[in-house]
């Protein structure tokens, strides 16, 4: 267990699921998404491979839930054990990373990203990466503060 901002950090169990997948619309609100991008298509993409990553644990999927000290669900991250592309060697990626919004403000973000990256330290993983729409600035700045830059950017044309 890990403690950052009196934030505990453990491996997800099965009766985090619905906790887990409640959080699921957190990741398509608040910020604008590329035309082309539905909010419920995203957010039902999301709901089911995350859902298929609880139940089926594959291997290289690893999901951590954050609890307050009252033992109350605040928050959970999912890590994915991948090759990089450019070099082939084993990287860590941040899949999935959501905050319950009444604890918004409450530094447990950056306590699930300072706990990622001693667990991909810990695993000997040379790279901790992870994926933003643009237009997610409070998610973007998070990340900005803890370390991370823009490697590459991928670019979409829609086709009618």
């Amino acid at each position: 267990m890990d403690t950052q901002a009196n934030i505990h950090i453990r491996l997800a169990d099965a009766d985090d699921d619905e906790f887990i997948l409640g959080l699921v619309p957190r990741f398509v609100e608040g910020f604008n998404l590329p035309a082309w991008r539905r909010r419920g298509e995203c957010a039902e993409h999301v709901r089911v491979d995350l859902a298929r990553h609880l139940s089926e644990q594959p291997p290289g999927s690893h999901v951590f839930v954050a609890e307050n000290d009252d033992g109350e669900r605040v928050g959970f991250i999912h890590l994915q054990t991948m090759k990089d592309f450019f070099s082939n060697a084993q990287i860590c990626h941040i899949s999935d990373l959501a905050v319950d919004r009444k604890h918004d403000g409450e530094g447990i973000g950056s306590a699930l990203l300072a706990y990622a990256e001693r667990w991909a330290r810990e695993h000997k993983f040379r790279h901790l990466q992870l994926a933003v729409f643009e237009g997610n600035q409070r998610a973007r700045e998070l990340y900005e503060r803890s370390g991370f830059g823009v490697e590459l950017l991928r670019m979409v044309k829609p086709l009618p």
